[in-house]
């Protein structure tokens, strides 16, 4: 509706994951470069998570791309865990483009073991990409467990990545999966994007779909930034309704009270700022030196010197003296340790 008034050629901030449009924030970055690596590795187990929106979705099609480009890589991508044992290997099974004969789970496990073999032998590698691995029920999470004891003497014959949101992490905690637990070998939390890469987000979104110009004002973005808390499906939202209302008002540039006013109706509050831990060490640093420093003033370190030096002048006077135990005159250590637990007692009655 609104492309042709920003001399736009498409919509620049559909929620589909369009590869043209992918940026990789640094967070995006170590995740993709975690997963490739642990792939190419053969590293058995991984896991991504992170919060609903921050471009898991995104990601995993990025790594499908990457591996599908590789002939030594075979994929199956599951996007539905809410399956029942039998389907979901069935499924991985028709995915891998194997033909499924028989009918019983022993059936489809015969048929998957050999076809990785085959693919062991051939050098290629097997993944098995999990999304929404957060809703995966508990004989799944342990029917995968079981998947990943397919292996050789020398290599794991199928990869296995689960990406799910924060609740996974939960699940896996769980006492029940603690042997799943342990054969996760790669674990990795996705982050929103920080200002700057949120503004070059934007940018190159806009970019991509024909703008010449900047349409979102600094204050805008910045705004943008705040209520999506950089969190990327809030943000295309955000970009997608400020330049409808933008178009409404006919204005050519998005300000921040065209942000401000739709995110009132998509009822996105402005996120608190957080402070950074270095902030916070320095407020506790200032407020130790404060009261230091009054104290001082007012003569109150004064009186707690004075105080316990009197108060191990006392104790000093009613312990014998000490000497070594090799030394016939004194009280070795243990007689010494039990004179001074008396008088610790004496002196708190």
């Amino acid at each position: 509706m609104y492309e042709s008034f920003y001399g736009l050629k498409e919509n620049p901030f559909n929620v589909t994951p369009n590869p043209d449009y992918i940026y990789l924030g640094e967070n995006h970055r170590e995740a993709l470069a975690q997963l490739l690596y642990g792939v190419r590795a053969k590293k058995g187990f991984i896991v991504i998570t992170g919060e609903v929106g921050t471009g898991k979705t995104t990601l995993i099609h990025f790594l499908l791309e990457k591996l599908e480009g590789n002939n030594h890589t075979r994929t199956a991508f599951l996007f539905n865990p809410k399956l029942t044992v039998n389907d979901f290997i069935q499924y991985i099974l028709k995915d891998l483009g194997v033909r499924v004969q028989g009918q019983t789970k022993g059936d489809y496990l015969h048929h998957l073991h050999r076809y990785l073999l085959n693919a062991y032998r051939r050098d290629e590698r097997v993944v098995l990409i999990v999304d929404e691995a957060q809703g995966l029920k508990p004989e799944l999470l342990e029917e995968i467990r079981l998947l990943s004891n397919l292996e050789t003497s020398r290599s794991k014959l199928l990869q296995i990545v689960l990406v799910g949101q924060p609740e996974l992490d939960k699940t896996l905690s769980q006492n029940e999966f603690r042997q799943l637990r342990q054969r996760i070998n790669l674990r990795y939390q996705l982050a929103p994007l920080n200002f700057k890469e949120t503004k070059e987000y934007i940018e190159k979104r806009l970019r991509v779909a024909g703008a010449t110009e900047p349409i979102f004002t600094e204050k805008a973005i910045k705004e943008i930034y705040r209520r999506s808390g950089g969190i990327p499906r809030l943000i295309n939202i955000l970009c997608d309704n400020a330049l409808l209302n933008g178009f409404a008002l006919d204005q050519k540039k998005v300000n921040e009270k065209s942000v401000q006013e739709v995110s009132t109706d998509l009822k996105l509050e402005k996120k608190p700022r957080p402070i950074g831990k270095w902030i916070l060490l320095f407020l506790v640093f200032l407020g130790v030196l404060l009261v230091a420093l009054y104290s001082y003033k007012m003569g109150y370190l004064q009186f707690l010197y004075d105080e316990a030096s009197r108060g191990f002048h006392y104790i000093k006077k009613l312990l014998p003296p000490y000497s070594s135990p090799l030394t016939p005159n004194g009280l070795g250590m243990v007689q010494w340790l039990s004179a001074l637990r008396i008088v610790f007692f004496e002196v708190l009655i």
